[in-house]
């Protein structure tokens, strides 16, 4: 029987013994291979560009407006490569633009181990994922939120997941930035979401890809 060929991982970081640290987890992975260490943003960029990789980790410390321009960029290229943001400290707000910017993971540094390979694995094989706890629990997506809602209201929910505010979201549909707001109050009293964070994750939510056996693959969706 043939062995399947592993999944290549590569890592945009600026501290080597971070890098190494990886490298070391990866060696004994029977499906996953550690295959480069950057240490800059356009390096990647270039990595990606001549040998994607099927998992990209990228440091927050490089940056949230430097990563979301990275991240617009990488999805203007003919690849599949899945970014993973990790980082010592995000923000729900930070996260949630990472996610719509095209993220397909979001980990903390001080995640344990095996939370971090389960990441990796998830994200490699296609599918979405949101470290546990990483959103309070108020900003939860609520399940089947979707239901009653009207055409026009189903549109402003689906450009909030994308990160439009209402002025563009009124731009974008042709109407005035009030009905938008009458519009969004509704939509938050049908959902019970409790503001554009939780409607935003709802979104996302319906939109992952099949779970590939781990209730925490979009861990903001549970």
């Amino acid at each position: 029987m043939t062995l399947a060929a592993k999944k290549t991982v590569a890592l945009c970081e600026s501290q080597p013994v971070t890098a190494e640290g990886l490298r070391a987890l990866l060696t004994p992975s029977p499906d996953l291979e550690f295959v480069a260490r950057l240490d800059s943003l356009p390096s990647a960029l270039d990595l990606v560009r001549e040998h994607p990789p099927a998992v990209l980790v990228l440091d927050k410390a490089f940056g949230a407006q430097a990563l979301l321009e990275f991240l617009e960029t990488l999805r203007t290229f003919p690849h599949t490569t899945a970014p993973v943001i990790w980082g010592i400290s995000i923000t729900e707000a930070e996260a949630l633009r990472l996610v719509q910017a095209g993220a397909k993971g979001i980990i903390r540094k001080s995640a344990d181990l095996d939370t971090l390979l389960l990441c990796l694995r998830c994200v490699a094989g296609g599918a979405a994922w949101m470290e546990q706890g990483l959103f309070h629990p108020r900003l939860k997506a609520p399940r089947g939120s979707a239901c009653g809602l009207t055409p026009r209201e189903q549109q402003i929910a689906e450009l909030v997941t994308l990160g439009l505010k209402n002025r563009e979201i009124a731009q974008e549909l042709g109407i005035r930035p009030g009905t938008v707001k009458v519009h969004l109050k509704h939509i938050f009293e049908k959902t019970g979401a409790r503001g554009r964070f939780a409607l935003a994750l709802t979104g996302l939510e319906a939109k992952k890809p099949g779970n590939p056996g781990d209730t925490k693959t979009f861990a903001a969706g549970q």
